[in-house]
């Protein structure tokens, strides 16, 4: 179970009396790929596909019993027997029905107890809006310093025996050791990496998706944090 402990903007939290849902200034969604679309003067736009999934207020965290105010929220739906107990539990309690087993948290300075168990409301993210998105980047595993740091290389002419190796990485006897943080090959990608300022192209709830202009973080069938730019 993971949580985003990272202080996110603060949003009114409105509750919608008619659907039964809150509005909170990020969803949850699952990367389907990329495609492009034509504008309406024949220019063509890349953007990445996401797929629209449940996101619900699994738990409410206040600073009466928890220490800080928070929304825990659930999405990512499986077969019931993929999820262990305890997570059954926190469903439960939250009177959801559909089996959630990914778990992430989102910190405000007002929550209240009325919206546990609601869904997260997509009218806040509409056509044109600013949004960060974060997720896991792909997984490179362990690459050289040509791919990993964007070095030149050594000449490419016969017998220089020296092409895409990094080269020296020390100092001489004094100090005698590689400094910390030393470009060198090692493991790439598969970190948690976010893009800003990107932009919505179009939202269809109706069919499920959303059009995000530009490239993402992440694989296929991975999951995406969007929510509203910081610094917009």
């Amino acid at each position: 179970m993971t949580e985003e402990t990272k202080s996110v903007q603060t949003e009114t939290i409105n509750k919608n009396e008619s659907n039964q849902t809150v509005s909170l200034p990020l969803i949850y969604g699952v990367k389907a790929g990329m495609t492009r679309i034509f504008s309406d003067d024949g220019r063509h736009i890349p953007v990445t596909v996401v797929k629209l999934i449940k996101n619900h207020v699994s738990q409410v965290k206040t600073s009466e019993t928890d220490g800080y105010n928070a929304y825990q929220i659930a999405f990512g739906e499986k077969r019931e027997k993929l999820v262990n107990n305890p997570k059954k539990g926190i469903l439960k309690k939250a009177k959801i029905t559909s089996f959630l087993n990914n778990y992430a948290e989102i910190r405000q300075d007002e929550v209240s107890l009325e919206n546990l168990g609601l869904e997260l409301d997509l009218s806040v993210f509409k056509n044109d809006t600013f949004i960060d998105v974060t997720s896991i980047s792909k997984g490179k595993g362990f690459q050289g310093v040509m791919k990993r740091h964007n070095f030149k290389g050594g000449p490419a002419a016969h017998g220089s025996k020296f092409h895409r190796t990094g080269g020296s990485i020390g100092n001489r006897a004094t100090p005698g050791k590689v400094f910390k943080n030393k470009k060198m090959p090692g493991h790439m990608g598969d970190k948690q990496v976010t893009v800003q300022n990107l932009t919505i192209v179009k939202v269809c709830t109706e069919k499920g998706y959303l059009l995000i202009r530009g490239s993402v973080p992440g694989g296929k069938n991975g999951f995406l944090k969007i929510a509203k730019a910081l610094k917009k």
